[in-house]
């Protein structure tokens, strides 16, 4: 319990800009038409690559008495292939879309 009260003082600030930009990326995300959300996930994609590769270095990285941030280099790994999948798939979606079908 102290680690976590220890660890969650240390980083105030980075949790506070976290929670912000989560309010923030909401806001801005909840405004752009249903017609921009596919590209606007295509995109996405290159964020979540980066969002992937820093939890991978991040767990390497990390003595493995740090609990707390060995779950969350974990929860990084797990969500950032979870939306790289996903965005892939949209893409691969979307890009169907424009294909020609072919005649029997």
């Amino acid at each position: 319990m102290n680690e976590i009260i220890q660890f969650l003082s240390d980083n105030m600030t980075m949790i506070y800009l976290v929670v912000f930009t989560i309010f923030l990326g909401f806001e801005i995300i909840s405004k752009v038409p249903t017609v921009l959300h596919t590209p606007l996930m295509s995109g996405s994609n290159a964020i979540s690559g980066v969002v992937l590769i820093g939890a991978i270095l991040l767990i390497r990285t990390t003595p493995k008495d740090h609990t707390i941030t060995m779950i969350i280099a974990t929860l990084g790994i797990v969500l950032g292939t979870i939306n790289v999948v996903g965005g892939f798939a949209v893409t691969a979606r979307m890009l169907e879309m424009f294909n020609r079908k072919k005649r029997k």
